[in-house]
């Protein structure tokens, strides 16, 4: 049977490629006058082979399952549908990305020195005072370049009248761009044909991009500094990428355990021919567990002494340490007011509207309405810990309400987008499912933005968790040049 699109019915949220049943949006006319000549076993072969691909290729995430009580290693759940974004929309979501990581470095650094954006009552000192991502350690401290948060992953997602919102930005250790890199190898697999009624740009360039990132952190002047990428290990949800991002740069994949600090402050990691000197490293390590001398005790995870070594300029690290001070949902409802206060410019791409906790009549209102709202935790992630109230119990809402009350500078709160949904296969059709977008954005001497990111879609009907460890998938996401 051909693929009928007529019953494809996205209900009232912002299709972006369907204005209508069965009338493609201009950008994705070619796309859906593909789909037409197709029928419906032919996507499905397609997806199986898009399957196999990604088996073949080894792309995994690692989570954890309480009915087999442990880790498991999963296959990267893929939709082949790519999701197309055109490029003049991209250049103005490209330069609100680029001013928002600005800002963001510029209030960190203000943290860690001055504190004057507290000082002039901008944020509020008791979100700082109870900041649990604020590191005293690196008070004082100049980082290479005056960067602290080199990698930077901001999630955006569309609304129902099809305007693109941050909904949060990640600067500890945002994870997902090996999916991305990976995703378009597997198009170019199963829909060849494709590229050759579109152009989308190349995401391929960023294992370069942040080689020289990375590099440009060296302490040494020397042609190819050594750059490593440590890693927790292979039980991380996360460790895919750091080989696959070790592999494609060149750099060493190491764990705590083949570094250690020599008596001079510098970085050496041990090899059959002896310790050799590491200048950068890429660490995928949480602070707390980077360094047991300066923070946790008890991490077996990190490097004795790489802190002092950062601190001594005897090595570069990414991200910085303390950069997840700006990695809190409760800084996030500042960002509008941190962009206005550092450089002097209203911001390129609008926050989520939000309400903060810490302000009574706010509060009151969240209280009032936790049955609309979705509430989330200052520091989690991975849409753990946070409540979508209307999908919620009445005792569920209760348990929220006391934890609000009890420490109201925790939550934030949302209203329930309406995020925007792509075509998806199900089964043997499409169905809509709703997504969303995570750009990476590099900062060192210059700053890139990847063309695209990696959009997440939420598989299950209704959902909208898009998260691999709640059931969430991705897509190929295409930046063109369109007329």
């Amino acid at each position: 049977m051909p693929i009928d699109l007529k019953e494809y019915d996205p209900g009232p949220f912002f299709d972006e490629m369907l204005s209508s049943r069965n009338r493609a949006r201009p950008i994705a006319r070619e796309l859906l006058t593909l789909f037409r000549k197709m029928d419906d076993g032919e996507l499905q072969v397609r997806q199986h082979a898009a399957d196999l691909a990604i088996k073949e290729m080894g792309v995994t995430f690692t989570v954890y399952n309480e009915d087999e009580g442990g880790m498991i290693d999963r296959n990267w759940p893929f939709d082949i549908i790519p999701r197309i974004i055109s490029k003049q929309e991209w250049d103005q979501v490209e330069a609100g990305l680029k001013q928002r990581v600005k800002a963001l470095n510029l209030f960190i650094n203000d943290l860690y020195h001055d504190q004057q954006i507290v000082k002039d009552g901008v944020l509020p000192a008791e979100v700082l005072a109870e900041s649990k991502n604020f590191r005293p350690q690196c008070v004082g401290v100049e980082p290479p370049l005056g960067v602290w948060a080199h990698i930077c992953g901001s999630d955006l997602v569309r609304d129902v009248d099809g305007t693109m919102y941050v909904l949060e930005d990640n600067l500890r250790v945002p994870s997902g761009v090996s999916y991305m890199l990976e995703n378009r190898l597997v198009t170019k697999r199963v829909f060849p044909e494709l590229f050759e009624s579109y152009a989308p740009l190349p995401v391929n360039e960023y294992p370069t991009d942040l080689y020289e990132m990375l590099a440009a952190l060296s302490p040494r002047s020397v042609r190819r500094p050594s750059v490593a990428v440590l890693t927790p290990g292979i039980y991380n949800s996360a460790y895919f990428e750091h080989a696959y991002l070790a592999m494609q740069m060149g750099a060493e994949l190491v764990e705590g355990r083949d570094l250690f600090v020599d008596t001079d402050d510098t970085v050496y990691m041990r090899t059959v021919d002896g310790p050799q000197r590491v200048d950068v490293i890429y660490r995928r390590i949480d602070d707390e567990f980077m360094d047991p001398e300066a923070f946790r005790s008890d991490s077996i995870l990190g490097v004795r002494g790489l802190l002092r070594a950062w601190k001594a300029g005897k090595v570069g690290l990414a991200n910085a340490p303390g950069a997840g001070v700006a990695d809190d949902k409760v800084v996030y409802a500042f960002v509008p007011e941190i962009i206005r206060y550092y450089l002097n410019e209203e911001p390129g791409i609008p926050n989520v509207p939000t309400y903060r906790c810490m302000y009574l009549e706010e509060r009151q209102y969240v209280l009032e309405h936790l049955d609309e709202l979705v509430v989330k935790p200052a520091n989690e992630s991975g849409g753990y810990g946070m409540l979508i109230g209307p999908r919620a119990t009445k005792a569920e809402r209760k348990t929220f309400a006391g934890l609000i009350t009890k420490n109201p500078r925790n939550y934030i709160a949302q209203p329930t987008l309406g995020i925007s949904t792509v075509p998806t296969v199900v089964g043997q059709g499409l169905e809509p499912r709703h997504v969303d977008l995570r750009p990476f954005i590099l900062s060192g001497k210059k700053t890139t933005v990847t063309t695209g990111g990696l959009t997440r879609v939420a598989l299950r009907k209704g959902s909208l968790v898009v998260n691999s460890s709640q059931g969430g998938g991705s897509k190929d996401t295409w930046i063109v040049d369109v007329d």
